[in-house]
C-alpha cells in the first residue's frame, strides 16, 4: 500500500515539473540566432528593442532574419521605427519550408507581432507572402501598392510548430509605418495656424460696413421705438380708465339697490298698519 502511494506521488512530482516546463518558451531567439554569425546586427536590434522578450514569451512564432549585410537601411532610424519594422519580420503563427510550399490559392495574408501592438493602421500590421513557381516564395507589405521585395533565402533553423526562423533576401519597410509617427503628428500644428490666418482679414473686412449697418439699424429703431412707447402710453390709460370706472359702476349699483331695500321697508311697514287698521275695524 505504502509502495502504491510512494510511486504515484512521484508520478504526480514528475507530471507537475512536466507541466511546469511545458508552460515555460520552449526557445530562445537570442541563443538560437547567437548560433549564426550572418544575423549578428539583426539579433542584437531585436535585444535592444526588447522584441526578443517579446518572440520569446509566444509558443508558436515565425522570424523572418535579414543578414548583416541588408539590415543596415534601419542604421540612423530610432528606437520606435527600428522595433516597428522588425516587428514586422515576427510572425505570429508556425511557418517553414514545407507549410510555404503548401500554401492555398498560391498566396496568404499573415499577422505580425506590429499588428498586436495596436499601433498598425489598416493593413500596416499583414504580411502578403506569395508563391512566385520555382520553389521561390516572396514576403511583402500588405498595404496596397506595396511590393513583394523580400525573397526567402533559406530555412535557419526549425523547432516544428514552437518556431521557425527563415532568411529572407531584405527588410520589409513600407513607408507608413516607417514615417507613421511623423505623419501623424504634422496635420494637428497645421491645422492649428489656419484659423488664425482667415480671422485676421475676416474683422478687417467686417468691420468697415458695421457701422453703416448699424446706423441703419438705429436711426430706423428711434422712428419704430416712439410708436410702440406711444401706444403703450396711450393704451395705458385707457386700460386703467375702465378699471377705475368699473367700482364707481358698483357704487351707483349699490346705491339703487339700497334705495329698492328702503322702497321694500316702507311698503311692508304700510302693509302691516293698513293691516293692523283693518283688523282694528273689526273687532
Amino acid at each position: 500500500m505504502s509502495l502504491i502511494s510512494f510511486s504515484a506521488s512521484h508520478f504526480a512530482l514528475f507530471f507537475s515539473f512536466f507541466l511546469l516546463f511545458s508552460t515555460v518558451s520552449t526557445f530562445n531567439i537570442t541563443r538560437i540566432l547567437s548560433n549564426y554569425s550572418d544575423f549578428g546586427n539583426f539579433n542584437d536590434m531585436l535585444s535592444r528593442t526588447q522584441l526578443a522578450d517579446a518572440i520569446n514569451s509566444r509558443r508558436t512564432i515565425t522570424v523572418l532574419a535579414v543578414d548583416n549585410g541588408n539590415v543596415s537601411p534601419l542604421n540612423g532610424l530610432s528606437s520606435d521605427v527600428q522595433k516597428r519594422v522588425l516587428s514586422l519580420h515576427v510572425i505570429l503563427d508556425y511557418y517553414d519550408l514545407a507549410k510555404l510550399q503548401r500554401l492555398s490559392k498560391k498566396s496568404a495574408i499573415l499577422t505580425t507581432l506590429y499588428q498586436s501592438t495596436g499601433q498598425a493602421g489598416g493593413k500596416e500590421g499583414f504580411l502578403n507572402v506569395t508563391d512566385m513557381g520555382g520553389d521561390q516564395v516572396a514576403f511583402g507589405s500588405a498595404v496596397a501598392g506595396s511590393s513583394l521585395n523580400a525573397n526567402l533565402v533559406q530555412s535557419v533553423t526549425a523547432q516544428p510548430y514552437n518556431i521557425s526562423v527563415l532568411q529572407v533576401s531584405s527588410l520589409i519597410m513600407p513607408e507608413s509605418v516607417t514615417k507613421s509617427n511623423t505623419s501623424t503628428k504634422t496635420p494637428s500644428p497645421a491645422k492649428a495656424p489656419a484659423p488664425s490666418k482667415a480671422k485676421p482679414p475676416a474683422p478687417a473686412s467686417d468691420m468697415a460696413p458695421a457701422p453703416a449697418d448699424a446706423d441703419s439699424p438705429t436711426a430706423d429703431t428711434p422712428s419704430n421705438s416712439p410708436s410702440p412707447a406711444a401706444d403703450s402710453s396711450a393704451s395705458s390709460p385707457f386700460m386703467d380708465g375702465p378699471t377705475a370706472d368699473s367700482p364707481d359702476a358698483d357704487s351707483h349699483s349699490g346705491g339703487a339697490s339700497a334705495n329698492v331695500g328702503k322702497g321694500t321697508s316702507l311698503a311692508m311697514v304700510a302693509m302691516i298698519l293698513s293691516f293692523g287698521w283693518g283688523l282694528a275695524k273689526m273687532i
